[in-house]
């Protein structure tokens, strides 16, 4: 093994242009690089890795972890979209407490937010000059309250950094007939900021633009943000646009200049510094790529594309390009179902293992995490978020805290853990000796991409067991950092090797780590054949979710013990390793990982189905039948249509059985279809019927989950009978996700 180390001043004397391949750089590094049309390919993979980040860039990267601040009237409207012709008055916002904010963010291991002055629909969260529509024609404060004001003071305090959300979409002016947006204004020259008389600017720097009015409006708003909220870090752009009108275009180069004068440290989103992962779930690519092509010049371009492709800066995409560009992405969610706070009650919220398992994905995966945390109206953080922001921080800080390597032998310059920094690869490998045995389940690895770029394509991790080499991860690209996720493996000699790579790659950092793992929740299924399954609960969060297994990648080794006559379960009971037949009972599971157990799971299990067959049913809408009532999948349902007399179901079992209550599964997404009262009835023939008992589910709306009824005494028949005579929230119809007798 072959590595050199460069000393960082060093290094930096040769970015001038002066080549030297010992330093691994045959040409200068560059933000951007054009490709000219009698390059080579290999002269474009050269040239690849030779594009690095701005200062401002790598900052950005180096905050690994920020928040996004949604409010505005659609907090109170509970929309997800204004339309621009809300009464300020809507925003009734009485109380504000930012410090409660930036406690939970920093709670949560974050080091910067964002924050919406200004969403679609043209509402400004600040005292703005040039406009009433905002909080200042609001009661909060008497018309003098200033959010953002408040959370520049509360980042201060909390050592946040601060960045700002602008739309460039404001409904408020499309829709208004003295509305700036689109009004065919001609262009002029005008200078920003606008003088208003009787609040003039601390800052006295001055610009002149050829603008029309839209944009005028758009660069004085930038200037308040930009010069009386202390150093903002990022300005968001959203691409996103409800609605257009009069062919209104964009100055970006003014916004551009503006930006980079008056916060010279910002990256600006949507842009050139900054650029979306291509979701909003919280998933970003298997592997992504900063260094990424594009057909314009970014640094002059006004148009940038939304980069959705499953791969954005492999060779193949790289081959195609006119340009050469370093754009790291931001891999965005909203910690609710929904960018804005709707309420407590049907508005879910992502557990801390969602969250944990997103920032080791996103982080881990070469891009900054931004996930969203919309206040109430309280003006607060509600209480389950910042749950879940304080658990899933403490587990970052646990894992990520303590590194595993300090006092290892292998390159210095790699295991100093400063990122300034590196040593680069000659043989494609590094190897690493602890003074003792460790054990670990997460490897970070970083590349020098200040100096060297991206240049790692593939790479795997060997762990030295038994006296042999043997492979316990295996990833694509690093480029500033990559998270290996393995199962548990102790050793005192690691491996990693380098696969694949454009020129050699170099190294600053690289770092191991334990995760204490959780024994999973449980939860089971009742499935056809008589049989049931038992697997880990999946967090119910139906807004565009990330698709991952988050048990398989948090809690690898886990084991299920069961048992089916009531006893508790344990290590000693059987072990859960395919569905399995049971008559109705009760059953109980436990996962165990490490030797700890996780909470137990105590179901009553009803009879099998699969002799069942309708007997009668309210009439219902569309594909809603009443069989999907009884067919062993909860996401299916039984809907009847709206306002008919004493909605039933009815059930031929197939034979005489004796029943002792049933279950009901409502459906979450029809909290206005829920059964809150009824009777149940039971019959021999199916024509004559006997009422058994009545049914009371209540607080359904605020507690959607699965409701047992168990009768006094067992009783006997063939067919059975529900009725309902109250539906919760005086709703109009019922809906049933699955009916079980037991």
């Amino acid at each position: 093994m072959k590595m050199r180390f460069i000393p960082t001043l060093t290094l930096l004397l040769f970015l001038g242009g002066c080549s030297s391949a010992d330093n691994g750089l045959t040409m200068p590094t560059q933000n951007s690089y054009k490709v000219e049309a009698d390059d080579t390919k290999e002269r474009i993979i050269e040239k690849a890795a030779h594009v690095v980040p701005t200062a401002n860039q790598l900052a950005a990267l180096q905050d690994e972890y920020i928040a996004f601040i949604h409010f505005g009237p659609n907090t109170f409207t509970r929309m997800e979209w204004g339309n621009g012709m809300e009464d300020p008055k809507i925003f009734d916002l009485k109380e504000l407490d930012t410090d409660q904010w930036c406690e939970a963010m920093k709670a949560a291991g974050m080091t910067k937010v964002l924050f919406t002055a200004k969403h679609h629909d043209g509402f400004v969260l600040w005292q703005s000059r040039y406009t009433d529509h905002g909080i200042m024609s609001t009661g909060f404060r008497d018309g003098k309250g200033d959010i953002l004001k408040d959370l520049s003071k509360s980042c201060e305090k909390y050592g946040l950094k601060l960045g700002v959300y602008l739309s460039p979409a404001d409904l408020y002016h499309i829709e208004n007939a003295e509305g700036l947006y689109g009004n065919l204004s001609k262009y002029s020259k005008r200078q920003i900021p606008r003088a208003v008389e009787g609040r003039p600017f601390a800052n006295k720097t001055t610009f002149e633009f050829e603008v029309d009015d839209y944009n005028e409006y758009f660069l004085n708003q930038l200037f308040e943000l930009l010069t009386e909220y202390g150093e903002i870090h990022e300005v968001w752009f959203d691409g996103a646009h409800p609605k257009r009108k009069g062919g209104q275009r964009y100055n970006y180069p003014a916004w551009k200049e503006l930006i980079h004068t008056l916060a010279p440290k910002a990256v600006i989103f949507g842009r050139e510094d900054i650029r979306w992962c291509g979701n909003e779930a919280g998933d970003t690519r298997d592997t992504e790529w900063n260094v990424i092509p594009y057909t314009e010049n970014p640094d002059t371009t006004s148009t940038f594309p939304d980069m959705t492709d499953v791969l954005l800066g492999g060779r193949d995409q790289l081959y195609k390009a006119t340009y050469l560009h370093y754009q790291p992405a931001e891999t965005n969610t909203s910690i609710r179902e929904g960018w804005f706070y709707r309420d407590d009650t049907h508005q879910n919220v992502r557990s801390a293992d969602d969250v944990y398992d997103m920032y080791e994905r996103s982080v881990g995966g070469n891009s900054v995490f931004l996930l969203n945390i919309p206040p109430n109206r309280d003006g607060k953080f509600s209480d389950r978020d910042v749950e879940s922001l304080r658990e899933a921080g403490k587990r970052i800080k646990e894992t990520y805290g303590t590194n595993l390597l300090s006092g290892a032998k292998g390159p210095k310059a790699m295991l100093d853990n400063k990122y300034e920094t590196f040593a680069l690869i000659e043989n494609n490998e590094i190897v690493i000796t602890t003074p003792q045995p460790i054990t670990l389940n997460r490897l970070v690895i970083q590349e020098a991409v200040a100096t060297h770029s991206e240049r790692v394509e593939a790479h795997s991790l060997e762990a030295w067991v038994d006296n042999q080499w043997v492979e316990v991860a295996r990833a694509t690209n690093v480029g500033y950092k990559r998270i290996l996720r393995f199962a548990d493996v102790t050793t005192n000699k690691l491996r990693i090797k380098v696969l694949g790579s454009i020129m050699t790659p170099a190294i600053c950092n690289i770092t191991a780590h334990y995760y204490q793992s959780r024994a999973p929740q449980l939860t089971y299924n009742r499935l056809a054949g008589n049989k049931v399954s038992i697997e880990p609960a999946k967090h119910d969060f139906g807004w565009k979710p990330h698709g991952k297994d988050i048990a398989e990648s948090l809690n690898i080794g886990f084991k299920i013990f069961y048992t089916i006559d009531g006893s508790e379960p344990s290590a000693k009971s059987k072990e859960y390793t395919a569905p399995f037949e049971m008559n109705e009972g009760i059953l109980k599971a436990v996962a165990i990982l490490n030797d700890t157990p996780g909470a137990v799971m105590t179901e009553q299990v009803g009879m099998s189905k699969d002799a069942w067959k309708l007997a009668g049913a309210t009439a219902s809408v569309n594909n809603r039948t009443a069989d999907k009532a009884f067919d062993y999948n909860n996401n299916t349902f039984f809907q009847t249509k709206d306002n008919q007399p004493t909605p039933y179901i009815a059930i031929d079992l197939g034979k005489v059985a004796s029943l002792n209550g049933f279950a009901y599964t409502p459906v979450k997404s029809a909290t206005g279809s829920m059964m809150a009262k009824g009777v149940i009835k039971v019959s021999q023939n199916g024509r004559n019927w006997q009422s058994v008992e009545s049914f009371d589910f209540g607080n359904l709306i605020n507690d959607p989950s699965k409701r047992y009824h168990r009768f006094n005494k067992a009783v006997k028949g063939r067919y059975v009978r529900i009725e309902t005579s109250e539906i919760a929230n005086n709703g109009k119809s019922i809906a049933i996700a699955e009916i079980d007798l037991f």
